[in-house]
């Protein structure tokens, strides 16, 4: 059986302590450069909530039992980037971030996250955990990995949507281009 485009199953851990956010700047690919939540594969046998655990612990030296779970994000593309990603956040007392074999921990105020490079989902990922929202966003990919649509199962809401034709050669997507409908 062929596994090309079959989805991997991983967590990401948004930890949040005094309007900041711990995150890691990716110092390998995926998302090389970019600035991402803690988080990485559910391991066999494991629980999404278990591996949420271990890959804090493993990432940050920091124990959290009370992770809140936020939400499902399932990306979908045409080559090896295909992921289900179960979301949690948790607060926690602020800390010295440690050396990460991820890449550079870093404590970021909220404000400061949106002049950041981010993976294109992940700003609408921040928006509705800070509003306490549970949801199960869908987001479509082009080739080049240009994010063509993500929308919100749970309630219908559409974050982006792009004609994949529209975006050759121009420049990336950005928050602002988001449709609030």
């Amino acid at each position: 059986m062929s596994r090309v485009g079959l989805k991997q199953a991983v967590v990401m851990v948004v930890l949040r302590s005094a309007g900041a956010m711990l995150l890691i700047r990716r110092g390998k690919e995926p998302n090389l450069g970019k600035y991402v939540p803690v988080g990485g594969h559910v391991d066999p046998f494991e629980s999404p909530r278990d591996a949420a655990i271990r890959e804090v612990e493993e990432e940050t030296g920091c124990h959290v039992a009370d992770l809140q779970f936020r939400g499902v994000l399932v990306e979908t593309s045409p080559i090896d980037y295909n992921w289900v990603v179960f979301v949690y956040s948790a607060d926690v007392k602020r800390f010295e971030p440690p050396a990460c074999p991820e890449g550079l921990l870093e404590w970021v105020d909220f404000p400061r996250v949106a002049s950041l490079p981010t993976p294109a989902t992940d700003m609408h990922l921040y928006e509705l955990i800070l509003g306490g929202k549970t949801f199960a966003l869908n987001a479509l990919y082009d080739a080049d990995l240009h994010l063509l649509h993500l929308e919100d199962e749970l309630t219908g809401q559409v974050f982006q949507s792009v004609d994949a034709r529209s975006l050759e050669g121009q420049a990336p997507l950005t928050l602002a281009s988001r449709d609030h409908g």
